[in-house]
């Protein structure tokens, strides 16, 4: 056998070992509908990595039976059971930690997080807002739009910083509000909204396609305008099969 050969067989034997899937802990108080949509994601092998936690500050939240169901480890952590916000927040920090994420993924996390929590997961920590930011931060977005006769709400996908709900946007996704909707017709398809583009952040992320550079987003190395990557609400519309109102 010539050297070349053995070279050969040695290299056709060879395996190579299969890299770990990117790891999420995802963060919830309630319901969890975000936390399905990533999950639903995750089941078709579109969300570019594996959950591997949940955690809840409220024991009886529906997202942790979510968890439980599509075999996701699922922690309850209630935040009543410390003394500040502090000592709730080195505790959550300790859970996560057990867990060695890749990201932390906030999905109706009800918590206004302390600096020290901040700055440890620096870059590596989206939520979602159901409003176009900078527009509307903050609570009861839908109720505050209907109210200013606004024609034009949405979702934005950000990376947190200290400053609630001002970290760089990446992502929106806009709707168009319609004469005569009630609350919850615009909620309906606010969270839709959520559902579509919260996977699609997370993905970017996880393949490495998407960071937190010193002046900003970065998605493939370029730079994303202060809106992110924005869908209009025909594009929005027609990705979710929405009748397209004129």
């Amino acid at each position: 056998m010539s050297q070349d050969d053995a070279s050969s067989d040695t290299l056709n034997d060879f395996t190579a070992e299969a890299a770990e899937p990117r790891r999420v802990v995802v963060l919830i108080s309630g319901n969890g509908s975000n936390l399905q949509a990533l999950i639903d994601a995750q089941s078709y092998d579109e969300l570019g990595g594996e959950i591997v936690a949940v955690i809840s500050n409220k024991a009886d939240a529906y997202g942790l039976k979510r968890a439980h169901d599509a075999g996701i480890e699922a922690v309850a952590l209630p935040h009543r059971e410390y003394d500040s916000r502090e000592a709730f927040d080195g505790a959550l920090i300790k859970v996560i930690e057990r867990h060695q994420p890749d990201l932390v993924v906030l999905a109706g996390f009800m918590r206004i997080l302390t600096p020290r929590f901040v700055q440890r997961y620096y870059g590596r920590l989206l939520n979602i807002h159901p409003s176009l930011l900078p527009a509307y931060p903050g609570l009861d977005t839908h109720a505050r739009v209907l109210a200013d006769g606004v024609e034009e709400h949405g979702v934005s996908v950000h990376f947190v910083t200290e400053d609630l709900d001002g970290g760089p946007v990446v992502m929106q996704a806009a709707l168009r509000v319609r004469p005569g909707d009630s609350e919850e017709q615009v909620i309906e398809r606010i969270h839709a909204r959520e559902h579509l583009i919260y996977p699609i952040a997370v993905r970017w992320f996880l393949e490495g396609r998407l960071q937190l550079g010193a002046e900003g987003p970065l998605l493939d190395g370029t730079a994303l305008p202060p809106q992110g990557m924005r869908l209009s609400h025909e594009d929005a519309a027609e990705e979710l099969d929405e009748d397209i109102e004129e």
